[in-house]
Order: C-alpha cells, then sequence, then structure tokens
C-alpha cells in the first residue's frame, strides 16, 4: 500500500509564539543545528519526504542554507503558512492573499522550490483558505486531522501556558474541534473546489486516535515497547482497513531535553533526543519495510490518477 510521510518545520519562535511565551518576536531557530540530523536519518533509511516550510523562517538569513539543502537532498517543499499562526480561519480574504504572495516568494528565493501544497499550522484551514490554494494552482492541501482529542490536546496545551483570555480566544481552534473526528480519513476532493485533493492526517481508523510521531515520543516517554506497538498496530489497522497513511513528523520527534530546555512544555521532550531519534529510524524503517512510502505531492497525484 501507499503511504506518504511529511515534517512540518516549526521552528523554535513558532512554538514560543503559540504558547504565548516570550522572546519569540526574536525568532530563534534550531534549523541549522538540526535540519543536518534529520536529513542524514532520512538519507540511512532511504526516505524522500514532503517538508511544509514557514515562509517567516525561509527570509532570515541563518536557516537559508539548512533551508536549501532540503530541496538538494531531494525532498519535497510544500508551503506551512508565513507567519505559522493557527488562527487562519480568522484572516481576511486581503490578509490570506498577502500570507501566501509571502510565503510563497520567500520559500521560492530559499529553496527554488514553487510550492504546490499547503498545510494551515495548529491545523486550521478555512473554505475562504481552500478557495485560494484552488485559484492558486495548488495541488493539494493537508490541514484536517481527524480526531475526537483536539479539545483534549489544546485543553493541555492551555493549561501548561500562560495565554492571555483574548489569546486562548485567537487559539480556540487549535488541533480542531471535536467534530474534526468525523472527517474521512482517505484522499479525496474538495467538492467546491475544482482539482484540489485534501490529503488529511493519519488517525487510526474508527477510533481517530492520533498516531503521529509526537505522540509516540510522548507514549515513549513511559515505555518505548508500549510507543512502538501502538504505533505497528495502528499501521497495520490502516493497512486492515485501506487507508493509505500520511505520517506525520515534527523536529522535535528528533530533539531531546538537552536540545532545549525552552521547549519543555511540548509533550515527549523530557527524554533524551538520541533515545527518540532510535526509535523514529526504527519505525520510519518499519514502516518503509511495510509500505510504498511517497511524497504528499505523489500521493496526491497518484490519488488522481486513479
Amino acid at each position: 500500500m501507499l503511504a506518504s510521510i511529511s515534517l512540518d518545520l516549526d521552528n523554535k519562535w513558532s512554538y514560543l509564539k503559540t504558547h504565548g511565551d516570550i522572546g519569540w518576536e526574536s525568532y530563534p531557530t534550531y534549523l541549522p543545528q538540526h535540519v543536518p540530523t534529520v536529513l542524514e536519518l532520512l538519507d540511512r533509511v532511504g526516505l524522500k519526504i514532503t517538508f511544509f516550510v514557514v515562509g517567516q523562517d525561509a527570509v532570515r538569513e541563518e536557516n537559508q542554507a539548512a533551508l536549501a539543502s532540503l530541496s538538494k537532498a531531494g525532498h519535497e517543499i510544500a508551503n506551512h503558512s508565513f507567519h505559522h499562526e493557527p488562527w487562519l480561519h480568522l484572516y481576511s480574504r486581503e490578509q490570506l492573499v498577502e500570507e501566501f504572495e509571502r510565503s510563497e516568494g520567500a520559500i521560492r528565493a530559499a529553496t527554488g522550490y514553487q510550492t504546490r501544497g499547503f498545510r494551515g499550522p495548529g491545523f486550521s484551514y478555512s473554505d475562504q483558505v481552500l478557495q485560494l490554494l484552488s485559484e492558486r494552482g495548488y495541488r493539494y492541501d493537508a490541514s484536517t486531522f481527524p480526531t475526537f482529542l483536539g479539545p483534549v490536546a489544546r485543553a493541555y496545551y492551555f493549561f501548561s501556558s500562560s495565554l492571555s483570555r483574548a489569546e486562548r480566544a485567537q487559539r480556540k481552534q487549535l488541533f480542531g474541534s471535536f467534530t474534526a473526528g468525523f472527517q474521512r480519513l482517505r484522499p479525496y476532493r474538495w467538492p467546491t473546489h475544482a482539482g484540489l485533493v485534501e490529503i488529511p492526517v493519519t488517525t487510526m481508523p474508527w477510533f481517530k486516535v492520533p498516531i503521529h510521531l509526537s505522540y509516540i515520543m510522548y507514549l515513549a516517554s513511559f515505555s518505548r515497547l508500549l510507543a512502538e506497538n501502538y504505533f505497528c498496530a495502528a499501521m497495520r489497522f490502516c493497512w486492515l482497513n485501506r487507508v493509505e497513511p500520511s505520517l506525520l513528523l515534527h523536529p522535535l520527534d528528533f530533539m531531546g531535553r538537552e536540545d532545549d530546555t525552552q521547549l519543555a512544555f511540548f509533550p515527549g521532550m523530557s527524554i533524551d533526543g538520541r533515545y527518540k531519534r532510535e526509535i523514529a529510524e526504527k519505525l520510519l524503517r518499519w514502516m518503509k519495510s511495510h509500505f510504498e512510502c511517497v511524497t504528499m505531492a505523489e500521493h496526491a497525484e497518484r490519488f488522481l490518477g486513479r
């Protein structure tokens, strides 16, 4: 069966910004240090994946060599917005147009890639976002997250933060609503946006519990055996239900407590980075041996071809 793999290249400043922490305005970055580590691991496993890049990172000189290395290594580059604000559904059309123009231009300048795939930060999207994607010639969106646990993840995030009431209201759709659990798991065309394919972030069929790598690392902070068996069982369940999985990764899936103490609020950041990379490499090898792993763009094209 087919499977796609993507990595949301969220930077340190974007986590701090969403969490409401001070210091994000200076745009602290870990991309120059940790992008090479991720690329080396992917090269060892023999995988080409999709990186969703934030435009704000692409315009900053200190990140450009790391971002250029992604496309040089043969990976697909997709758009993850310019400002990385998980409230795109609150943007006006004019704001969205500017967001896309700036992010596309910055990513193209840094990587040489014209983006044709998009994922909203924090799984945020709207009908207006989808309409603009269609108008701008995008082939796929990957912003839906079919799980009932979005409100639980949001509550945990709010509990660990010092966000004001206004900031919480702005983030009230972070990680999606309970009704997102009723969304489809298989790729589909948006009926009102011709040619635009939706590739959902895969959750476990029927139960709709998350299976992307950040959740696996959180489980691994209690038991590595539990985490690895949960992942493999979830992927087998996808296979049995004929769901072609689209696996989501994040930079923090390869980083540990020794790398950044400011990000300790993120689940799974209490364990060692080497330990996480061992788990990530083992599970990615397992996935490659059981699925035909492709980029998001190829997943969309194969779906359209069928």
